[in-house]
């Protein structure tokens, strides 16, 4: 196989510009909802239901499914957070550390990551898969979960976002 996948990107066109994209995504949601007027505190503990993980977990899950994505599919070790984000800054700077990791990955590094395996564990499941499958029905899936539910926590608690601010910047060809 030489590293493109069935549709012609290479797995480093398949995973780092859609994480990359996601990030800055959560980044100018994070600016939109600290300059709502809303408390800090507020957006922090802001959620959908009682059961689920607040704003800040959507923020740390979406960040750590992109750095360890990458360097799964690359061989590499990701840089560790220890989630003890308290402020909107400190979820910035999970995000940042995210982006300057993806983008420090040489795109070479990605060569044979499509078979390369991947194993999760999970309380009570664990998955195995390689890695173009791990990438396709795992991390973009989970990682855009993430994204999706930090957008609709803010949007419910107030903070005025519209479709174009989940989309952003379109990249027409």
């Amino acid at each position: 196989m030489n590293g493109k996948s069935p549709m012609g990107l290479t797995l480093n066109e398949a995973s780092a510009p859609i994480f990359l994209r996601g990030l800055r995504v959560l980044s100018g949601l994070i600016d939109k909802a600290g300059a709502s007027g809303l408390g800090e505190a507020t957006i922090m503990e802001a959620r959908l239901a009682p059961d689920m993980k607040p704003f800040p977990d959507q923020i740390r899950m979406a960040s750590f499914s992109a750095r360890s994505c990458v360097a799964r599919l690359t061989g590499q070790a990701w840089p560790k957070t220890d989630d003890s984000e308290a402020t909107l800054a400190d979820l910035k700077a999970t995000i940042d550390l995210s982006i300057a990791f993806i983008e420090a990955t040489d795109p070479a590094a990605f060569e044979g990551g499509e078979t390369r395996r991947v194993e999760l564990r999970f309380p009570g499941v664990e998955l195995n898969f390689e890695g173009a499958g791990y990438l396709t029905s795992f991390a973009i899936p989970n990682f855009y979960f993430h994204v999706s539910m930090a957008y609709a926590i803010l949007r419910n608690a107030g903070v005025e976002l519209g479709k174009r601010d989940y989309l952003s910047q379109l990249e027409l060809i």
